[in-house]
């Protein structure tokens, strides 16, 4: 059997900004980047032409805001200013640890977590002192592709060596998380079933 879990929400709780297109905006005037009068509207738009499901870096919507605008601000500039715009306080669930770690007594353990920012993934796992507790980890913005597609839950399986419909994932959202479902996993939702009872659920399905 193996196992993925979400992690924003499920393992952790984080502070996101009430206004990232404001935060975002402060960071790019700190790199000297100018920022458009009308920011957030340019924020709220979408300029990626992306298939339905795949992920766009924040960075790269940035790029194409400012650039909808006649701003050319250089990728380096606007991927530290996202970077720095989402560093939040980290707190770590009670039992997230535990959970983890009796999971992987039955089998492999992944993190599929959908996450459009860089590094943010990493750094959260550091600050909740989740590093090095999962076999594999996969992120939307690594992959490609945001949960509830097929295709991140598949990327997910093939870093674990499994099939995909083996997968069961453990999440806090039946529209996100849910969507294992449909290759055939299962899904754990920790609304209803809590982290301390996880692993044991897990084994009674064996």
């Amino acid at each position: 059997m193996a196992v993925t879990f979400d992690l924003f929400g499920t393992l952790v709780d984080v502070a996101y900004p009430s206004d990232p297109a404001e935060v975002v905006a402060r960071e790019l005037e700190s790199r000297g980047v100018d920022v458009p009068d009308d920011w957030h509207v340019a924020y709220g738009e979408r300029h990626v032409d992306a298939p339905a499901g795949a992920e766009v870096p924040l960075p790269a919507h940035v790029a194409h805001a400012l650039e909808s605008r006649g701003v050319d601000a250089g990728g380096t500039a606007v991927r530290h200013a996202v970077v720095a715009a989402f560093d939040p306080d980290v707190t770590r669930r009670d039992g997230a640890r535990a959970a983890v770690r009796d999971v992987s007594e039955q089998g492999p353990v992944g993190l599929l977590s959908n996450c459009a920012v860089p590094e943010l993934v990493p750094k959260t796992l550091i600050r909740a002192g989740l590093r090095g507790e999962f076999d594999a980890v996969t992120t939307s913005i690594g992959c490609g592709w945001r949960k509830p597609h097929a295709k991140a839950f598949e990327a997910a399986a093939e870093a674990l060596g499994v099939a995909p419909e083996t997968l069961t994932h453990v999440g806090d959202d039946p529209q996100t998380d849910g969507g294992v479902v449909d290759v055939g996993g299962r899904f754990v939702d920790v609304t209803e079933t809590p982290l301390s009872a996880v692993a044991s659920e897990l084994e009674a399905q064996q």
